[in-house]
């Protein structure tokens, strides 16, 4: 399955349902497979996506400093996974548009 993220002011952000499911999931919104971001709760989204960011490059360091085996790296990093989303909602908070998914 494929989930496209839309907003007026973006291209269109396409994921395969279980990368946008992980998503939807660290801003609150798993399960869903149709909804919006409101233009006042993209700041909170956006905070949201780079906390988890930190998170995993937190728990990566940490794993690193105790000198266990590092967790394997994902092909695609969680950083490179948020960023297109994450900049749509930059530009559709700016221009205060909603972003819409699943319609």
């Amino acid at each position: 399955m494929l989930i496209r993220f839309k907003s007026p002011v973006a291209a269109d952000v396409l994921m395969l349902g279980d990368n946008a499911q992980q998503l939807l999931r660290l801003v609150g919104r798993e399960g869903q497979l149709k909804g919006i971001f409101e233009v006042d709760d993209q700041p909170h989204i956006i905070e949201l996506l780079d906390a988890a960011v930190a998170a995993e490059a937190q728990a990566a360091e940490a794993a690193a400093d105790a000198g266990g085996k590092a967790p394997a790296r994902p092909l695609v990093s969680l950083r490179q996974r948020v960023w297109p989303l994450r900049e749509m909602l930059h530009q559709a908070h700016r221009e205060r548009v909603a972003v819409v998914w699943g319609v």
